[in-house]
């Protein structure tokens, strides 16, 4: 069983980020879903972004990090669009982290990370959000981090192809996304190797 920290998109806690957190209970993992925005949602993008600002972006880190101060050391950290940038905010504060999950964005990786950190992206090809270049500079930031870095796109996919209240999404991708973060969670779990 892993412990991992799930953190929402720039919509808020909605039901796709507690479906996939349901998915990872059933697989026998313990997942905590912190809601960052104190309840509320957002139905679109520029009303999250809004939402985002609302909030401030030190409450949300603020929370996070209080999210996960009493969790294991080896705790994964799963980030989902906007939550990417809340793991970059948390990983430096956990140096025994297990893993780095990023759905549907990049965070960057901060300096001083450990090397051989298991880091696992997953983006629609080509996302306004992560775009080909962005991707690519990302990809040579972690190898120079020397993460142990695997990236996943999915072509002519949506940014959020994953969420099955959607416009976007793709029943196929979510499967094989879901599939390879439970493979990556197996190989990360504290005690395999």
């Amino acid at each position: 069983m892993t412990t991992i920290a799930l953190f929402h998109s720039v919509l808020g806690l909605r039901p796709v980020e507690l479906a996939f957190a349901d998915r990872l209970r059933e697989a026998g993992h313990r997942v905590v879903t912190p809601d960052l925005y104190g309840g509320r949602t957002a139905p679109a993008l520029d009303q999250g972004f809004a939402l985002k600002d609302a909030v401030g972006w030190e409450t949300i880190t603020r929370r996070a990090r209080e999210a996960v101060r009493d969790l294991p050391a080896k705790t994964v950290l799963v980030g989902v669009s906007m939550g990417a940038g809340v793991v970059q905010e948390v990983l430096p504060g956990r140096p025994h982290t297990a893993g780095v999950v990023l759905l549907h964005a990049l965070g960057a990786l901060p300096a001083g990370i450990r090397a051989g950190l298991p880091v696992q992206v997953h983006v629609a090809d080509p996302d306004p959000i992560a775009p080909p270049a962005q991707v690519a500079a990302w990809c040579a930031a972690a190898a120079r981090a020397s993460a142990d870095a695997e990236v996943f796109r999915y072509p002519g996919l949506g940014h959020f192809y994953t969420d099955s209240g959607g416009p976007e999404y793709d029943e196929p991708a979510a499967g094989l996304t879901r599939r390879r973060v439970l493979e990556f969670l197996r190989r990360t779990a504290p005690g395999s190797a």
